[in-house]
């Protein structure tokens, strides 16, 4: 290992199983004080007997790492700021935070409930923005003190947020809305604060349904859907050697990284007057035969 994390003080929330876990553990690995949180719930929230949290820490701390374990709701206010707290408290500081808590609530748009919706739109949208706001209100401080930091964040987002997901309205809804919230976070940069996002694709207990037929397949070279594949961008982007790098959406899946270029302006048409309904939508057909055409749903066949 580099070290290339070495001495910062890292958060990662929802790093009891799968994609967190897997970044807890390897930004350990690269010599960073790691806050272990997972509030130690069911993959549709329900409350859950163990605590994924301690168990991750304490293999940290058997491989020789330094980690605490946090078990707040970080979709709470005083469950995000007890993070950043646990944080400064334990180690004297915070470097990063790596937004990762969420669950599934899957239902096709005519069964998805208001609850359904509201469950997974808090843990994922309102989970990211309270620890974001936090840790950077604690940034804001330090930069006045004197102190300016060399922070990061990295937010979860998906595919389903960037293309949609048939069955996962809610979900998708919530991972585009974690795209514009790092976006308008970005603008943190005052502060010495840069804000990416990764859409992974891994196999985790979110996903083992959409991976199971690569997981039947023949065993390859390399496992391309472990969770691990995903850890050393969010660990680069989570260090200080990543500068300059904010506001940008990166895929990572297996040994494929690529930087989404998002919603850009395409074919315009201009009149310098108000429109009819009739030359509108004439022209809004003329644009369409010009532009790309929409990426295919995620998870789709051809799809990311």
């Amino acid at each position: 290992m580099s070290g290339i994390c070495s001495g910062r003080v890292v958060v990662v929330a929802g790093a009891g199983r799968g994609l967190g876990r897997a970044h807890a553990l390897a930004f350990a690995a690269e010599g960073a004080r790691v806050v272990v949180n997972d509030l130690g719930v069911g993959l549709d929230g329900a409350p859950d007997a163990e605590s994924p949290a301690a168990r991750v820490a304490e293999e940290i701390r058997a491989a020789g790492g330094e980690a605490i374990a946090h078990t707040g709701d970080v979709a709470t206010a005083e469950g995000a700021a007890s993070l950043v707290r646990a944080a400064v408290e334990t180690y004297g500081g915070l470097d990063t935070v790596v937004n990762n808590a969420g669950f599934l609530r899957d239902r096709m748009l005519v069964n998805l409930d208001e609850d359904d919706w509201d469950a997974v739109v808090r843990v994922h949208l309102k989970g990211h923005f309270l620890p974001l706001r936090h840790a950077a209100a604690h940034w804001r401080a330090e930069t006045g003190a004197g102190r300016r930091p060399v922070a990061r964040i990295v937010n979860t987002g998906s595919g389903a947020g960037l293309l949609g997901s048939v069955g996962q309205g809610n979900y998708s809804a919530a991972k585009a809305g974690i795209v514009a919230l790092t976006l308008a976070a970005a603008g943190l940069g005052r502060y010495g604060v840069q804000v990416d996002a990764v859409a992974p694709a891994a196999r985790t207990r979110m996903t083992e349904r959409t991976f199971a037929a690569a997981m039947a397949a023949p065993a390859a070279r390399f496992d391309a859907m472990a969770p691990e594949n995903v850890s050393p961008l969010v660990v680069r982007l989570g260090s200080a050697a990543c500068s300059g790098v904010t506001g940008r959406v990166f895929e990572a899946e297996g040994g494929r990284i690529t930087v989404m270029e998002g919603w850009r302006p395409g074919p315009t048409a201009h009149e310098g007057r108000r429109w009819s309904p009739g030359e509108a939508g004439q022209a809004a057909r003329e644009l369409l035969a010009r532009a790309e055409p929409p990426g295919a749903v995620y998870g789709a066949r051809g799809a990311p």
